[in-house]
């Protein structure tokens, strides 16, 4: 799961995708990713319960337990490995270090709002939805059985750290093409990085660079896909 997103002022300005449906028949499918679009995800959530001062708080997050090193999750890492390279690096942080992959869940305050009931309606629609998160293999199941509720109306997902490539990597959507059975323009990508966005549309998703859920809705209505 990744920590930031581009602003609308970092970006290029481009049209619309759903000014181009004329060209074709569209999306038929919905491919969602979950950090930052489904849910929200903050490692200060953790450790601004074992952490009282804000000045200390703010150093741990920036130079420990960091969203650049938490990426090697992503990317498959394990996380015995990568928590024994951390400690010796600052063992007197061993014990904040260590309550990182058990209490992982705590970092994850909650939805998005508005996006599970986009999820909700899309599935009551007969709208095929997937999946392909940037998250680690060892933290997602958990994750995944703590919210069957959503998860269970998804009929693929693929987990970056279980292919060991993480997006944008050109590979992970060719991956999940084959594996969603779908061709070129039949899947629509929401991302909240505009890099993400991008590597789909080149490898053939039709892409939407998530803001909001209004805006998200906004968008599947115009698709006619709600």
């Amino acid at each position: 799961m990744s920590s930031t997103r581009p602003t609308a002022a970092s970006r290029p300005a481009r049209a619309d995708p759903a000014d181009d449906r004329g060209i074709g028949p569209g999306p038929a499918a919905v491919v969602f990713d979950v950090g930052h679009v489904l849910f929200d995800w903050d490692i200060r959530r953790l450790y601004a319960k074992l952490i009282d001062d804000p000045t200390a708080l703010e150093a741990f997050v920036g130079d420990v337990v960091t969203a650049e090193w938490h990426a090697q999750h992503d990317a498959g890492r394990p996380f015995a490995d990568t928590s024994a390279e951390l400690t010796a690096r600052f063992p007197h942080h061993r014990d904040l270090i260590a309550v990182y992959g058990p209490r992982f869940a705590e970092t994850i305050p909650g939805p998005i709002p508005g996006s599970h009931e986009i999820v909700a309606d899309l599935d009551a629609a007969g709208v095929p939805l997937f999946s392909i998160t940037n998250f680690s293999g060892e933290f997602f199941p958990p994750f995944r059985a703590a919210n069957a509720d959503l998860f269970d109306r998804f009929r693929d997902i693929v987990v970056s750290g279980d292919e060991r490539m993480v997006k944008p990597d050109p590979a992970i959507y060719a991956l999940a093409l084959r594996r969603f059975a779908l061709g070129p323009g039949e899947g629509l990508f929401i991302d909240d990085r505009w890099e993400n966005v991008e590597a789909a549309e080149a490898a053939g998703f039709v892409g939407h660079h998530f803001r909001d859920a209004a805006t998200l809705r906004a968008d599947l209505e115009r698709r006619g896909l709600l």
